[in-house]
């Protein structure tokens, strides 16, 4: 029996996975925390996966391993392979300016312009997330890291580079080593999903000079070999790793319900969106993976249920026992400002109250419904770049409450199925190491539930958008 291993570097944590190559029928497992913050040195991670690794019982037994790890981060190495610095996260703000910077001098003054050269670039309009703006960051405000650095690449890339043996001290053979894949490459700001190429001059343009860069590999090839001679995958972004895990397909849309919300499908095509609503990443299979984000998604459900005095289950339960539309409430979950639509100062509000349906029950389904509407505006921005949607596939904490899974089937008006909980990202990794080393991804049955389909009404949609598009009038 073959083994493979699945590695989820992510923000919080990294898990390993072992799995059977064949089956994918889970083996063992590990787990250790990452530090908090938005400013990591690579070096946690490097100690979080070696003590992730032996709590699955090690690698010995390992045939091929990969990858899958948090976007965008900005991993700088001198010359010699040091870190230069801490690693800027995606979810480091501080790089805000540079990214409007970047875009307005795109257009010579005009975002509108400036977006629309990007978005025919690189797919994604420069946002603060983006590893680009990060560079450009650095090179404004520590001009003597940013003068040292010799080559940059990602979270998942670094890893994958320790774990073939390679580090501090390998000097420029060892840099050379470096290798990334598409679905994360296309997320740094820097490389075309559509034509597959880095752009050097932006980079020039954003850090002063060009480094070296990872050579990017394809969704088959092998990124390396650890000492012990597993092969290395190519690794993937979290989302495309994520999509690998449960098996998602073009015509397949993925709503994650986290602390924030993701809407992303596996697409033939690349997504081009001026608005900036629908960053164009390419996937881990060879296709797209356009997605779109909000701000707001199980901590309103946290928010509401506090504020009710009930637990998580009991929010459910009585959002389950108020009627679709919730009596007329009509809740927009702004509550940390947005970003589908982009609304970073604005804030929630809860429209058409009546001393008749002010109910416990009817707020804790309008706060369902509210979220769902919002992953609802994000699924149309893709629908709008010419993404097929025929099903929708469920995951992340909020989707084991059933009223969430309820309201997804009546509003979104598509089947849902909702895959057993699990280690999407590690899965994905997982499911990619055995396709390296098959030559072709596996078909690894996944445990999932089908929603049964409820009586649906479109005015609740039509409703929720009347009021959210106030926010933009």
């Amino acid at each position: 029996m073959a083994l493979v291993a699945g590695i989820d570097s992510s923000t919080q944590s990294c898990k390993v996975v072992i799995r059977d190559a064949g089956t994918g029928a889970l083996v063992r497992q590990g787990r250790a925390s990452h530090p908090d913050g938005t400013e990591v040195h690579p070096d946690a991670w490097w100690d979080a996966l070696s003590e992730a690794i032996s709590r699955a019982g090690g690698l010995g037994d390992v045939s091929a391993l990969s990858v899958g790890g948090q976007q965008h981060g900005m991993v700088c190495l001198d010359r010699d392979g040091n870190v230069v610095r801490p690693a800027l996260l995606w979810n480091d703000t501080r790089s805000a300016q540079a990214a409007l910077d970047i875009i307005r001098e795109a257009g010579n003054g005009d975002p509108e312009l400036g977006a629309g050269f990007w978005v025919s670039a690189t797919g994604t309009v420069p946002v603060a997330s983006l590893t680009l703006t990060k560079l450009r960051w650095l090179a404004e405000n520590e001009p003597e890291n940013a003068a040292r650095v010799a080559a940059v690449c990602l979270p998942h890339d670094w890893l994958s580079w320790r774990l073939a043996g390679f580090g501090p001290g390998t000097g420029e053979a060892g840099l050379a080593a470096l290798r990334t894949d598409r679905s994360d490459a296309s997320g740094t700001g820097y490389y075309s999903a559509s034509s597959g190429e880095y752009l050097p001059d932006a980079l020039r343009a954003a850090l002063g000079h060009v480094p070296l860069l990872p050579a990017v590999v394809g969704p088959l090839e092998i990124a390396g070999k650890t000492p012990e001679g597993a092969l290395i995958g190519p690794g993937a972004g979290d989302n495309a790793a994520a999509a690998l895990g449960v098996g998602a397909g073009v015509g397949d849309v993925v709503l994650s319900l986290g602390t924030s919300g993701t809407v992303f499908a596996v697409s033939s095509a690349p997504a081009a969106d001026a608005s900036g609503l629908v960053a164009g990443f390419a996937d881990a299979t060879g296709n797209y993976l356009p997605l779109a984000c909000t701000l707001n998604a199980t901590r309103v459900f946290d928010a509401t249920a506090a504020l009710l005095g009930v637990s998580l289950d009991e929010f459910s339960a009585l959002a389950l026992a108020a009627p679709l539309g919730a009596g007329g409430l009509t809740l927009v979950p702004y509550f940390d400002g947005e970003r589908t639509p982009n609304l970073p100062d604005a804030t929630g509000s809860l429209h058409g109250i009546t001393r008749t349906n002010y109910t416990s029950a009817n707020l804790a389904r309008a706060a369902v419904e509210g979220v769902v509407c919002s992953l609802a505006d994000g699924l149309a921005a893709l629908q709008a770049q010419g993404v097929e949607a025929r099903r929708i596939i469920l995951i992340g904490g909020g989707a084991q409450s059933p009223a969430v899974q309820q309201a997804a089937s009546q509003l979104l008006e598509l089947p849902v199925v909702v895959p057993a909980p699990g280690e999407y990202v590690a899965d994905g990794a997982a499911r990619q190491a055995s396709a390296v080393l098959a030559g072709a991804f596996p078909d690894w049955s996944a445990d999932a539930t089908e929603v049964t389909a409820a009586p649906s009404d479109g005015s609740v949609l039509a409703r929720y958008r009347r009021h959210a598009g106030a926010y933009l009038a």
